[in-house]
């Protein structure tokens, strides 16, 4: 019976694998062989999703003392000790003294973030100045006012903000959210903020929101989202999601690939989701609640040609329909 906290034998292996791979420039026998070790039994593959995803997170080699950790967890003449250097998924992880990780993917950053979420959580948050912060799965935001302004800086995620007027100060503090790609100002209002590795996408749902440009200022209104990125910032003239659904426990979808939907649908679940390169661009409409994603990935098969196959419990594909 596999549990939720996979054994030190079977992080060792994961994190195994994740070296040999890393080591060998991703070679296809290894990656195949790293496949059948993951399907063969669903610890193994909760226990690569998480180390995967810690080291793509934090980058493990360049954490200080990272590098003895896995030294001596690549080494077979060491076993894996409770509070060794590297304990990954028993709900709390070491790296040398450094800091200290929890079985989520993104602990650290939670532990360090004035406000956060994990895996599957929504949370709503009342700031100082009666403004309202909705966080939706796996997201982490710092608060940062003083006399000057209301600064939110969100680290990772997707951020709904609900503005209030600035009752505590006689000059009315700009109230300001900061992501990698953007700096962005509300009003009197509400807006939903997402950003990933690549771009950060803006989404108004009521008043307006100035997004400050190099040397311009850009008004996004109310029904209106824009997107930003390394290339500059671009209106997003048919968007394939209802930007704000999440808050409601929904994600709704218009005319969206099958393979976009099933990457929303992961970040609401533990583990891997994928689907055939063959059904990948068919297309998907409807409202669909994320309180149970293995019910709403059954659901699916009622409106498209596609059977969904468990390999584990955390590794879920979709195949064309014979």
């Amino acid at each position: 019976m596999a549990t939720l906290n996979p054994g030190p034998r079977v992080v060792k292996q994961a994190i195994h694998w994740l070296l040999k791979l890393r080591e060998s420039g991703n070679s296809p026998l290894l990656q195949h062989q790293c496949e059948q070790w993951r399907a063969a039994h669903q610890d193994h593959e909760l226990a690569w999703q998480r180390v995967q995803s810690l080291h793509q997170e934090l980058n493990l080699r360049a954490v200080p003392g990272a590098n003895v950790a896995l030294q001596t967890l690549e080494s077979g003449t060491q076993r894996l000790q409770r509070r060794q250097a590297l304990k990954l998924l028993g709900g709390v992880v070491m790296l040398g003294s450094a800091a200290w990780l929890g079985k989520d993917v993104d602990a650290l950053s939670n532990w360090t973030s004035d406000y956060a979420s994990a895996t599957g959580e929504r949370r709503r948050f009342d700031l100082p100045d009666g403004s309202v912060l909705q966080l939706n799965t796996d997201s982490a935001a710092d608060l940062a006012f003083d006399a000057r302004q209301r600064l939110i800086r969100l680290k990772r995620g997707e951020m709904m903000l609900t503005c209030a007027n600035d009752a505590a100060s006689a000059v009315g503090r700009p109230l300001l959210v900061q992501t990698r790609h953007a700096l962005l100002e509300g009003f009197d209002g509400r807006f939903v903020v997402r950003q990933d590795e690549t771009c950060t996408q803006i989404s108004v749902s009521q008043g307006n929101v100035a997004f400050h440009a190099p040397g311009a200022l850009q008004w996004v209104t109310a029904g209106q989202s824009l997107r930003v990125d390394a290339q500059g910032a671009s209106l997003l003239q048919q968007p394939e999601m209802d930007a704000s659904a999440w808050t409601e426990g929904l994600v709704v979808t218009r005319d969206m690939r099958l393979r976009a939907f099933l990457a929303e649908v992961g970040r609401y679940r533990h583990g891997f989701v994928s689907c055939s390169d063959e059904i990948a661009d068919l297309r998907l409409s409807g409202v669909f609640r994320l309180e149970d994603t293995d019910q709403l990935l059954q659901l699916l098969p009622q409106t498209l040609p596609v059977n969904v196959s468990y390999r584990t419990r955390w590794w879920v594909r979709l195949e064309r329909q014979a």
